[in-house]
């Protein structure tokens, strides 16, 4: 095409202006052409782009969303622990390695047993302590305690006898006339 050009330029019959004006038109024509394929082609590019964002977007809210439930797990699980630290009785006051008396209980499907003292152990069966299991030791905590730890996580909670209510009249107990015997134990 040089050729033609410098040929139409000598003979006159065109001028430089309007061979540069030519050849503007038929870049733009040729770009024309390619353009729907190169603007199809960006568009999916952009489109896997932002399905890509998307995706990434919603892994990262999942992560989050586990990191922020593990951190909630953490600060139950350091609320417990705080409560049953700082609320639990003193060994001295109810453990009595030496009594006969053992308070047995359930953890895991394995049977426990606690030697207690005589008062301690009415406490717990009437429901005004409860045992609460901090790492690999049982711990005795207040009913109140009891509560709030269960409210946390029921899962620290080993014993806790709910007392029952008061709502049966002695007359209505078929077992009334039946006593009790002081040294049953379970």
């Amino acid at each position: 095409m040089g050729g033609l050009k410098d040929q139409l330029l000598k003979a006159g019959l065109v001028n430089e202006k309007q061979v540069k004006k030519a050849q503007q038109e038929k870049r733009k024509e040729t770009q024309q052409k390619t353009a729907p394929q190169k603007t199809a082609e960006a568009q999916a590019e952009q489109a896997r782009r932002q399905q890509a964002q998307a995706e990434k977007a919603e892994r990262d809210r999942q992560l989050n969303l586990q990191r922020k439930e593990e951190a909630d797990r953490k600060a139950l699980a350091a609320q417990v622990r705080q409560l049953i630290e700082t609320h639990r009785l003193p060994k001295a006051e109810w453990e009595n390695p030496h009594s006969e008396t053992p308070y047995n209980f359930q953890d895991g499907g394995v049977v426990k047993r606690l030697f207690v003292t005589e008062a301690m152990r009415g406490k717990l069966i009437k429901g005004i302590c409860a045992i609460a299991k901090l790492d690999r030791q049982y711990e005795l905590v207040p009913a109140e305690t009891a509560d709030k730890i269960r409210q946390r996580d029921a899962t620290a909670l080993i014993v806790y006898n709910t007392p029952a209510p008061a709502t049966a009249s002695p007359q209505d107990d078929p077992y009334a006339a039946y006593q009790i015997p002081d040294d049953l134990m379970w």
